[in-house]
Parts: C-alpha cells; sequence; structure tokens
C-alpha cells in the first residue's frame, strides 16, 4: 500500500481491538471495531461488506465522482466495487484476500467520504 502524502485525504484512524492492539491493514476486524467505526462513516454494513450509495445530479456528475473515486483507491491500492446506473452509484468495499472487512476498508471508506 503506498503511504499518506501530505495534500491527500487522511486515513481512518485506526480500529483498535479489545485489549488495544491495533489489527494489520488487511486482517479481518471483529464486530465491535466495525460496529464503532462505522459511527464515524457514512456507509452501512451488508454482511461481510460495507455499501454506499452516492447520488449526482447527472451521468457526467457521477462519473466525475467515479474517476475521483478511482484515484483514491490507485493511491491506496484498495478498490472498490463500483455499480453505476445514471446519476446513482452504489460502492461496495470488503477485503475479498481477508474475507470481510478491513481497516483498509474503513481507511478507504474515510477518503471516499471525504468527497462529500
Amino acid at each position: 500500500m503506498r503511504p499518506w502524502t501530505a495534500g491527500s485525504a487522511a486515513p481512518a484512524a485506526p480500529v483498535t481491538g479489545p485489549n488495544g492492539s491495533v489489527p494489520a491493514v488487511r486482517d479481518l476486524l471483529d464486530e465491535d471495531s466495525i460496529g464503532r467505526a462505522l459511527g464515524g462513516l457514512a456507509w452501512e454494513r451488508d454482511g461481510g461488506q460495507l455499501r454506499k450509495t452516492v447520488k449526482r445530479k447527472d451521468f457526467a456528475e457521477a462519473m466525475v465522482f467515479v474517476n475521483q473515486v478511482a484515484e483514491l483507491a490507485e493511491e491506496a491500492d484498495h478498490h472498490p466495487d463500483l455499480a453505476i446506473s445514471w446519476n446513482t452509484v452504489v460502492l461496495t468495499l470488503s477485503t475479498h484476500s481477508a474475507g470481510g472487512i478491513t481497516q483498509a476498508d474503513l481507511d478507504l471508506a474515510g477518503r471516499i467520504d471525504q468527497l462529500g
């Protein structure tokens, strides 16, 4: 994963486990950690993934948003699933290699939220 650099959106604060430990960015998070993190994000839980629906004025503005997400995803080396339907974009995040939600998902969700 590429490091965060000045001028880019800061990643979400790492979630800590019950014993105060910080899991590796691509390790599965426990239910309590995910629940706490979702309190500060504009995403909802859908089983083993995070989901967010974004509406823009029209198709062109939706595509601008998708391209902004693509830039963030490339910087993070972590890529959401995207579904585009005219002015509506549905984003889904999970770490497929881990089989669920990881800190990488929460970090990218936080950065996507900053796009508005």
